[in-house]
């Protein structure tokens, strides 16, 4: 339909207000879905005002008999095309991939769990949970919510970051300030970041911390 548009805009000075009807010759049965009461879009409803300034019939052709339509369309001085063989290539190169930045958060995030277990800071929560871990001399208790494991401490299969600001934030820049961010919103934020990790107060740090990120203030309603 846009190309039937296109041509008479082209060609207006030619066939608007031309006495001998027209005929338009097109290859796309689809077109007599519009040759039926429709609800117009307000587009189509354009192309309706437009397409009655002018006296033609649409006559729909197979495209395997459009002879005259489809040599009108093609270039004489440009050659054939020629078949290649295209067995065995590859789409995208290697050097395309930006991967640094992805790696960075990666390796900075294996630092992070490695100050994670060496951090003796603890909440009151949790210290409770683990002398009753000790007490009871089993590895799970409170139907699972929490365990410890390969020195981390887990609450719901998250891990648990101690008292301790400066690696939260940092969890918080590491899902925020990244191309893997793009500093999302507040809920967002929340969604990535207690995927694995979880401590008391992680709403609110995290709006917070957005609250405070000058890029975000400074481009965002």
């Amino acid at each position: 339909m846009l190309a039937v548009i296109r041509c008479l805009e082209a060609w207006r000075h030619f066939l608007e207000g031309a006495r001998t009807k027209f005929e338009i010759w097109t290859d796309h049965k689809n077109l007599e879905y519009f040759m039926t009461n429709q609800k117009l879009n307000k587009r189509q409803a354009r192309w309706a005002l437009f397409l009655s300034r002018f006296n033609f019939v649409l006559k729909h052709i197979p495209g395997s008999k459009m002879g005259k339509a489809d040599g009108l369309s093609r270039r004489p001085d440009w050659r054939k095309g020629i078949e290649k063989d295209n067995k065995d290539r590859t789409l995208v190169k290697v050097e395309w991939l930006r991967r640094t930045r992805v790696e960075e958060v990666l390796i900075e995030g294996v630092d992070l769990l490695k100050k994670v277990k060496e951090s003796k800071a603890k909440d009151d929560e949790v210290i409770k949970a683990v002398e009753e871990m000790k007490r009871a001399e089993v590895k799970m208790l409170r139907d699972e919510e929490w365990r410890e494991e390969d020195g981390l401490m887990l609450k719901d299969r998250k891990v648990y970051v101690p008292k301790d600001k400066e690696s939260r934030t940092k969890i918080i820049q590491l899902h925020h300030n990244t191309l893997v961010g793009e500093h999302g919103g507040q809920w967002k934020m929340m969604e990535l970041v207690t995927r694995n990790f979880w401590w008391p107060g992680v709403t609110t740090e995290v709006k917070r911390y957005i609250e405070g990120c000058d890029l975000c203030q400074r481009n965002k309603n």
